[in-house]
């Protein structure tokens, strides 16, 4: 394979890539520009997806089962065995926070791309996790639940007083997560969290946190290397969400200035050092109206909105993870992000995030997979588009239903608005049902042009949406999923409900005496 520019050092040659997707492809892409081999693999719904089709090899991974397939750790290390990869990327999902994955990964003498297994394990623990942000001196949201057992959890309950947050100990992305608005409500809200939490993550372990009203969801990304050095790389807006999952987010926040920015970008980088971080990550917030913060997790992996914060910092976080993984520091020469220690660059202009899925917002948000007919994806200047689509192709049942990210860039937030909104009115996709409707409509609205998006807009603003579409449009629509075979209709998720906003005032660590000290540093050199 011909060399490409500047690879990592110290052996990294070829890279397996233990996923699919659009996040397969956008990995492929990048080892391709860093001179990497890049090895696919791919199940048997996906022997013909891009993916498949853009790696230097692909192999056979199994059924289109996830658990005899991506999720299967003997399989993806006998390919990576098979192939002579030299490192694994799981990029996000599937086994991208499994602390037995990474480990199984360097026990088979390969590089994992991404933290180190035990860092994994500590902050995968979502009570750990509050504690090791307890001990940094990062303030958390009131919670509890004792040895976890429906009593003790009952007794934190009344004791936070409601509403109350049942959260899965061992995963996020809003799996095992409920809210719960009253007493009478808690003990079905844990026996179905625990289900969930079990069937997803193999642990039905809970914990509960006080409700917080009118928070936005705001995140900061991280870097770290072998070295000793992190790195903040700013925050990302991640409020607009359907059932605690993200669908548009946004580089900066339009509610952080850079006095706040400063103290977010200090405390991410206080949690990083204290868990003793290596390569790309998350450390998410919540931010209340008054600009107090709450640490609320670690995504120990790359994140699905990484775009747009490459979009305003011009740092390609997939590249960092390679050569970070391949023992480059964050500093000198052939630095890992293309910075220089000391830097933690300030965003220029504002990027949107677009979250394109394989569902019906009109119908609860219901999968809606099928074949692409017709595929038309936006282009022009300052819009981009990450993609696991090809004309032809049938999307699975089995899988996720992110189909491709839409990325906009502007010099202002008001900019970057209208061209995503341009954006995806020229995005066409015929054959499987798509959100694409629901995001312009999103992005269109009043609300969202004034910033006003806390973690219950939709509720709050698309309760019970429906599309606006001609007569014509629903018959082709209807005559479309009509063509489906059975296996690709999903049934209807009937889970949901509109959250009662509370606004009573929490004793929280911000209240006096406190012991937060932090100041505005975005990182430190120790």
């Amino acid at each position: 394979m011909a060399a490409r520019a500047d690879p990592p050092d110290r052996g990294l040659r070829r890279i397996l890539v233990a996923n699919r997707g659009e996040i397969a492809v956008r990995i492929i892409r990048a080892c391709r520009e860093l001179g990497l081999e890049v090895v696919a693999v791919a199940s048997d719904a996906d022997l013909d997806a891009p993916h498949a089709r853009l790696a230097d090899r692909t192999l056979h991974l199994g059924p289109a089962d996830p658990a005899e397939s991506y999720l299967h750790v003997g399989r993806l290390l006998d390919a990576a065995r098979q192939s002579g990869a030299d490192a694994v990327h799981p990029g996000y999902g599937f086994l991208a926070e499994s602390s037995a994955f990474a480990e199984a990964v360097a026990g088979a003498g390969l590089r994992f791309i991404g933290p180190p297994a035990a860092v994994i394990a500590r902050l995968g623990d979502k009570t750990a996790a509050r504690t090791l942000a307890e001990a940094a001196g990062v303030p958390t949201v009131a919670g509890g639940g004792g040895d976890g057992s429906a009593d003790a959890l009952a007794a934190a309950a009344q004791t936070l007083g409601y509403p109350v947050v049942v959260k899965a100990a061992a995963g996020g992305g809003g799996r095992g997560m409920r809210v719960v608005e009253r007493p009478a409500d808690l003990r079905p809200a844990l026996e179905l969290a625990e289900r969930e939490a079990r069937a997803a993550f193999g642990d039905g372990r809970l914990f509960l946190e006080r409700r917080l009203p009118d928070v936005r969801h705001v995140e900061v990304q991280i870097l770290a290397d072998a070295h000793g050095h992190a790195l903040a790389l700013g925050e990302r807006e991640c409020s607009v969400q359907r059932r605690h999952q993200k669908l548009v987010e946004e580089a900066p926040s339009p509610y952080v200035d850079g006095d706040l920015r400063g103290r977010l970008a200090a405390a991410a980088v206080a949690v990083a050092r204290a868990a003793g971080y290596v390569n790309a990550g998350t450390v998410e917030f919540l931010l209340a109206p008054d600009g107090r913060f709450y640490f609320l997790e670690v995504n120990t992996r790359l994140q699905v909105e990484h775009p747009v914060t490459e979009l305003v910092t011009g740092v390609d976080l997939v590249k960092a993870q390679l050569r970070i993984a391949a023992g480059e520091p964050l500093s000198g020469s052939g630095d890992a992000a293309g910075l220089s220690l000391g830097e933690s660059p300030e965003p220029r202009g504002h990027a949107i995030e677009c979250r394109v899925c394989a569902e019906d917002p009109a119908e609860g948000f219901r999968p809606s997979p099928g074949p692409i007919l017709v595929l038309d994806e936006p282009g022009g200047p300052g819009v981009r588009v990450d993609s696991g689509l090809r004309q032809g192709w049938r999307v699975p049942a089995a899988y996720d239903s992110l189909l491709a990210k839409v990325i906009v860039w502007d010099r202002s937030r008001a900019g970057a608005i209208a061209r995503m909104d341009q954006a995806l009115r020229a995005y066409v996709i015929l054959g499987c049902g798509t959100n694409l409707a629901f995001l312009r409509d999103v992005i269109r609205h009043e609300a969202f042009r004034r910033a006003e998006t806390t973690t219950d807009f939709l509720d709050r603003y698309f309760a019970g949406w429906q599309p606006e579409a001609s007569a014509g449009a629903l018959a082709v629509a209807a005559a479309l999923s009509a063509d489906a075979p059975p296996g690709d209709r999903a049934p209807r998720d009937q889970e949901g409900t509109r959250e009662r906003r509370d606004r009573d005032r929490l004793p929280d660590p911000w209240d006096a005496g406190s012991g937060w000290r932090l100041g505005s540093g975005q990182q430190s050199d120790d």
